[in-house]
């Protein structure tokens, strides 16, 4: 799985598990891997897979581990973005949009293996690909202001 694929089932993961009392949480994020295979016909008629979690052990494993990590760095995240969102405390943010706030804010301050322009760069593609038309350019803001 390259690190793109890895990073947006993280995404979908958080984004999910943004719907589940803490308590659930868990439980949810195993049942991301019983979701069927999703497909959609693009424009010009070829078959584009939206989502597959057909994965191998390993890769369930390291998914499973990154997304844990980031849940449980919530609150620090929450508050770090709190502190630079002028007028967007976390709350008041969509779903996909904070999901992808925290993964990106977590790859910064926590993957030494990630560059900071390599995380705000990915957050932007995610935005443009899960979140509305001017999430791209809040979430590039957001970044941009904790760099």
């Amino acid at each position: 799985m390259t690190r793109r694929e890895l990073r947006e089932h993280c995404f979908k993961m958080l984004f999910c598990a943004g719907f589940y009392p803490q308590q659930e949480i868990e439980g949810q994020l195993e049942n991301y891997f019983l979701s069927p295979v999703e497909e959609e016909e693009t424009p010009e008629g070829n078959e584009e897979i939206l989502h597959n979690v057909n994965l191998g052990e390993e890769d369930r494993l390291a998914l499973k581990e990154r997304a844990g990590k980031v849940i449980q760095r919530i609150p620090e995240l929450d508050e770090r973005l709190n502190q630079v969102a002028e007028g967007w405390k976390t709350k008041r943010m969509g779903k996909a949009d904070l999901a992808i706030l925290r993964l990106a804010l977590f790859e910064m301050k926590y993957d030494e293996a990630v560059p900071e322009k390599v995380a705000i760069n990915e957050a932007v593609e995610l935005a443009k690909k899960f979140g509305g038309k001017d999430s791209s350019a809040f979430i590039n803001g957001i970044l941009a202001k904790l760099v």
